[in-house]
């Protein structure tokens, strides 16, 4: 058997509507949060790309501790996004999962010489991100870090 490819889960990703209204289910009644609140946009993230190609788009996100890993909800802010794709086909539910790997660089690598593409890309606060395909393989997309995402970033909000 060969060696793991991905070493630990770090996030569980959900695509929501509203993510206001969303937060405040978790939160209410299900006692899950606080939540950390971020703008993703092209202010903010370099190198944004998606399936190889520059892209302009936008979202909210926020996270919260259930355990070890972080629970991630998603709101797409445009229609651009591999995020309002998903919402237009399948509604809510989960995106994708967030995942360590040995090697950032040659997980990239990997998908390349595989002759597929990274679904989305960029640098947020000096993290690097790219979602894999792998919705054929696993039946869920996976998203990796270049270093380890979200304890040592500053939220733009917080909720409750």
């Amino acid at each position: 058997m060969r060696e793991p490819a991905f070493t630990e889960t770090l996030q569980i990703a959900l695509v929501v509507r509203d993510l206001d209204a969303a937060m405040r289910t978790y939160v209410h009644d299900y006692g899950i949060g606080p939540w950390a609140i971020y703008e993703f946009n092209p202010g903010n993230v370099r190198n944004m790309s998606a399936d190889g190609e520059p892209l302009e788009s936008a979202w909210r996100l926020a996270l919260a501790r259930v355990g070890h890993v972080h629970w991630e909800l998603i709101q797409p802010l445009d229609d651009r996004s591999t995020y309002a794709e998903f919402l237009a086909e399948k509604g809510e539910g989960v995106h994708h999962i967030g995942v360590a790997v040995p090697s950032f660089d040659a997980a990239v690598a990997s998908v390349a010489a595989q002759g597929r593409k990274v679904l989305l890309g960029g640098e947020y606060n000096r993290v690097t991100f790219a979602y894999l395909p792998t919705g054929d393989d696993l039946g869920v997309i996976t998203e990796i870090f270049d270093s380890a995402p979200g304890d040592d970033q500053d939220p733009d909000s917080v909720y409750p």
